[in-house]
């Protein structure tokens, strides 16, 4: 099943065809802010639904993220071999700065960063390199603490495609990987039972028609079950925290007026549009000051 959260706190079922949302909120009774984590904690079942008329054409809704404000948003960094030479190459860091999630961990992003795909992107300065990554992501469907990877699988209820926009520049990553808009999830996710194989899944990226990132997910370096387990290390995952796994690479630029149009194989494919600010960076800096 793929699960849709649109116009603001309704749940759906995308149809087959991708066209058509079928309402489950009125449905199964749902009427909490985040109707996914409900349904996933209220062990509803909507397979029944599955093939009802749509209730929506799906132009004619706003979709948004699946979970719309995560408990956590945990990152892997330089999760794929060729995104590490990449970055190295570009000086985004140096070959004794990268690390692994074995090394140093996760990193987290915002949870009021998190928009859905028709929300669009808005790049918050005009002389700062903001960058575009794609990656697999998905949904916590079970807590977890402290769990094998053989157990991590269990744990997780879907799938979904993350956009991990990124500032560059000095800051701490949790810093400059938040701001508003920055992390862009959806449109659907797609319960585990329907994805055969999460490590062999076709990720693309085109901007403005241009592909730009072309990889499969079997070239991570850590897994998926990989990143549950180091996340859960002390910490508590909880139901519909989202957990993304690093992006390969051919991350570029973005500017006003870009479009983007992220795929993953058996999961989805979403068209996100990108909006500048005539803001300087430098005037926007903090400054040392305060009272006297």
């Amino acid at each position: 099943m793929r699960f849709v959260r649109y116009d603001d706190d309704q749940l759906g079922l995308l149809t087959d065809d991708g066209n058509g949302v079928i309402d489950l909120t009125d449905r199964l009774g749902l009427d909490g802010d985040e109707p996914l984590v409900e349904y996933i904690e209220g062990d509803y079942d909507a397979s029944e639904y599955e093939d009802e008329a749509p209730d929506h054409d799906v132009e004619d809704v706003e979709i948004g993220s699946p979970v719309g404000r995560p408990g956590k948003v945990i990152a892997a960094p330089l999760n794929y071999e060729n995104h590490i030479e990449e970055a190295i190459s570009d000086k985004d860091i140096t070959t004794d700065e990268w690390f692994s999630i074995k090394d140093k961990g996760y990193f987290l992003k915002a949870p009021s960063s998190v928009v859905g795909p028709d929300h669009g992107i808005e790049l918050p300065f005009e002389d700062r390199r903001t960058d575009h990554e794609v990656e697999l992501a998905f949904v916590m469907g079970e807590e977890a603490k402290d769990v094998s990877a053989e157990e991590a699988w269990d744990h997780i209820f879907g799938y979904t495609i993350l956009l991990d926009i990124s500032l560059r520049g000095d800051q701490d990553r949790s810093n400059r990987k938040s701001y508003d808009t920055f992390t862009v999830i959806g449109p659907c996710v797609v319960t585990a039972d329907e994805i055969d194989d999460p490590q062999d899944l076709q990720m693309e990226l085109e901007l403005n028609g241009e592909r730009r990132q072309y990889e499969n997910t079997g070239d991570m370096v850590y897994t998926c079950a990989d990143v549950v387990k180091y996340a859960s290390l002390g910490a508590t995952l909880e139901v519909g925290d989202v957990i993304t796994t690093g992006t390969p690479e051919g991350v570029s630029e973005l500017h006003d007026g870009d479009t983007i149009d992220a795929e993953i194989e058996d999961v989805g494919s979403m068209t996100v549009d990108v909006t500048g600010r005539d803001v300087s960076y430098a005037d926007a800096n903090v400054q040392k000051g305060g009272q006297e």
